[in-house]
């Protein structure tokens, strides 16, 4: 199981921006930890009623700068909102972001859901799952055959094709995320990995993979052929830290490499892991449960996941 490495790339406090140096350090140093991949949001702005605005880089913007300050980490989006960019640009930038990455991209794909960043921005906001369908049918063609022809209701790509091609004969694999019935449908249609997130313990993953298998043997499609895909929050807070508000992994380095482990066992592929609070000490903490994890799979020697999916 690989395990990769979330950075926030928002406002450290309200006002207060992260800056890019900050970020790129902690890469670098998720990449000498060991860590197999990097993972970016992909949002324009965050707000809450009562709240200040939550401010964010721009994702793609930083991922590219990411792929020059990196050498063997893979890099993801998690994820890319399809409305954000023009379907066949995207796929564009994809196969140039795969060459000048030297084919380390995972290109995460969803609908979107936060609706202020949506109307701050002048995105539409209704029919989201209908425009995200018709994406996946340009962007999905451009990257693995290089060319389509595609006219729907939201979208055109007429006669496109996608020249220079990048580094991987097929393009980089696409990831969905997505929990409705229909987004599951789609994810068994059109994906090479599904994500679903975030948690902590894993016990709410064993419903969630029974509805993705579904969505895949009822499109025909074998399970075992969509890699799984899981996104963890794993907590050092410290006595006076202010308490998650979200589900997570907590306890001594062997309790979250034990909770790494069941992870794996239940067949997933790739941990995509916040840490909280995000430091280099607890980045440092994070990864010597990783280690761990791997140290204690290696003697106990391989297993097989319940669902025997591949690496993805």
């Amino acid at each position: 199981m690989k395990i990769g490495f979330v950075p926030k790339i928002y406002d450290e406090s309200p006002g207060v921006a992260r800056r890019y140096v900050s970020i790129r350090d902690l890469v670098q140093q998720a990449e000498a930890e060991g860590f197999d991949s990097i993972w970016i949001y992909d949002h324009l702005l965050m707000r809450s009623e009562g709240k200040p605005t939550e401010g964010l880089w721009e994702s793609w913007t930083i991922l590219t700068a990411l792929a020059e300050a990196t050498r063997k980490v893979e890099l993801g989006t998690i994820v890319l909102c399809t409305q954000f960019r023009n379907p066949a640009l995207l796929a564009k930038m994809a196969a140039t972001f795969d060459e000048v990455s030297g084919g380390r991209l995972t290109l995460g794909l969803g609908a979107g859901s936060h609706e202020p960043e949506f109307k701050a921005f002048g995105y539409p906001f209704d029919h989201r799952v209908g425009r995200f369908e018709e994406a996946l049918k340009i962007i999905g063609p451009l990257l693995r055959d290089g060319r389509v022809d595609f006219t729907g209701k939201y979208y055109q790509a007429i006669d496109c094709e996608i020249a220079p091609r990048g580094p991987r004969p097929k393009g980089p694999p696409i990831l969905v995320a997505g929990a409705g019935a229909r987004m599951l449908r789609l994810t068994a249609q059109h994906a090479d990995l599904w994500n679903t997130a975030w948690l902590g313990k894993p016990e709410p993953l064993v419903a969630r993979k029974a509805a993705i298998d579904q969505a895949c043997v009822a499109d025909g499609r074998d399970p075992a052929t969509l890699g799984l895909t899981v996104g963890i929050i794993v907590s050092f807070a410290g006595p006076g830290d202010p308490p998650s508000t979200r589900d997570v992994v907590t306890g001594s380095t062997e309790e979250v490499a034990a909770t790494l482990a069941q992870y794996d066992r239940l067949g997933v592929n790739h941990l995509l892991v916040i840490v909280d609070p995000e430091t280099p000490a607890t980045l440092t903490k994070l990864a010597g449960a990783v280690r761990l994890y791997r140290s204690n799979r290696r003697s106990q020697g391989p297993t097989l996941p319940m669902s025997g999916r591949s690496a993805g």
